[in-house]
């Protein structure tokens, strides 16, 4: 392996520490599910629910009343496209002790904070394969760079059907992360033209569940290439060897290829197409930069790339606070920081996760098998 050197850390010498994230246990149905997560974090989701309105009603002056009958206009889209998440909303709903309005708020969340100009300094992703991979096991992962206050949990779920799922919960708002068909998925915000296609299109927090129910990685983009427009670009890969990317826009979408067995993405977009409409020079500048910083030091490891590795490139800090591993910049109004740092290996099941800034904290290993009695 190359000698590697992170970016600089402005504090010196950092001793980390291992932070276990709490593993959600929840099996069953949909519903079973849904009421299982809901009542593990059910404090969490009665704060993301008084968050919300609160934002809204300072930004728009909107009541909650007319919260609840702009977010009821979904439901028929979210209905027609996977009943299972509208059981699985249910279930969190009686869980968590608040209406299921309320449940569908938690899940159209970003898109809400999204319109009341709340998006703050966004995520980092990477995946690699093949020739790039020091022993041919395929890699994905990202930074989660997010609101500060907003609560981060660790889902381990086991589905009536049979798949298992490690995932990453970003406020109860969505889930990514990975499925014993070995399939990884990852996610960044991309910054657009406000519009009226969004009205038109269903949330991301509602068709990601159906996403990690797949057994494949073809199915899984099917899925995106049906229902994902808007804010996301998402990062698949298989325990096969293939990784795949997918940007979409209010109205369209592009499927994008990996280079050199490598695939690595910010907040603003690569397809030519949707450049014209793109809000991250202006809101989140610093994503030029991130890609550009992690596909140089993955390609100046490429072939000995492994977790370790990986670990290492994502505490990075050139351009701190607004690096890959990022930190307050407290002349921001509105705080954002690396809440999680994650590596999944989706051959072995594994997810390594740092808990905070991966500068600050050790990445701790979880695995899919035998999670139940762990």
């Amino acid at each position: 392996m190359r000698e590697y050197k992170s970016g600089n850390i402005r504090a010196g010498i950092i001793m980390k520490e291992a932070k276990e994230l709490k593993v959600i246990k929840c099996q069953g149905t949909d519903n079973e599910i849904g009421q299982q997560f809901g009542e593990a974090c059910r404090e969490d989701f009665h704060r993301t629910v008084e968050s919300v309105y609160t934002n809204m009603q300072q930004h728009y002056q909107i009541s909650k009343e007319q919260i609840i009958a702009d977010i009821n206009k979904f439901l028929p889209l979210i209905e027609k496209f996977d009943s299972q998440v509208v059981e699985f909303i249910k279930g969190i709903a009686e869980g968590a002790h608040i209406g299921f309005e309320e449940a569908m708020m938690i899940r159209v969340a970003h898109m809400l904070m999204y319109y009341t100009d709340q998006i703050s300094g966004l995520c980092t992703s990477f995946s690699a394969t093949g020739r790039a991979v020091r022993d041919g096991k395929t890699l994905i992962g990202q930074n989660l760079d997010w609101y500060e206050t907003v609560p981060v949990a660790l889902l381990w779920v086991k589905r009536a059907d049979g798949i298992e799922q490690l995932c990453l919960s970003n406020g109860g708002s969505l889930e990514f992360g990975l499925n014993s068909a070995g399939i990884g998925i990852c996610c960044n915000e991309t910054l657009q033209t406000q519009n009226a296609y969004y009205k038109l299109n269903l949330p991301e927090g509602c068709y990601l569940p159906k996403v990690m129910r797949q057994q494949n990685i073809g199915n899984a983009l099917g899925i995106l290439c049906q229902a994902a427009r808007g804010m996301e670009y998402y990062n698949l890969a298989s325990s096969e060897g293939d990784i795949i990317g997918f940007e979409s826009t209010f109205d369209d979408y592009n499927v994008i290829q990996p280079e050199k067995d490598m695939l690595v993405h910010s907040n603003h977009y690569l397809t030519e197409k949707f450049k014209k409409g793109d809000l991250a020079g202006q809101n989140d500048p610093d994503s030029y930069i991130r890609i550009q910083r992690i596909r140089r030091l993955m390609e100046l490891n490429y072939g000995q790339l492994t977790p370790e590795l990986m670990m290492k490139i994502l505490a990075d800090h050139n351009n701190y606070p607004e690096s890959i591993c990022r930190h307050v910049n407290k002349t921001k109004p509105h705080h954002s920081l690396t809440q999680a740092s994650v590596i999944m290996v989706p051959a072995e099941g594994t997810m390594f996760i740092a808990r905070g800034n991966p500068c600050k904290n050790e990445f701790v290993e979880y695995k899919l098998k035998n999670m139940l009695y762990e």
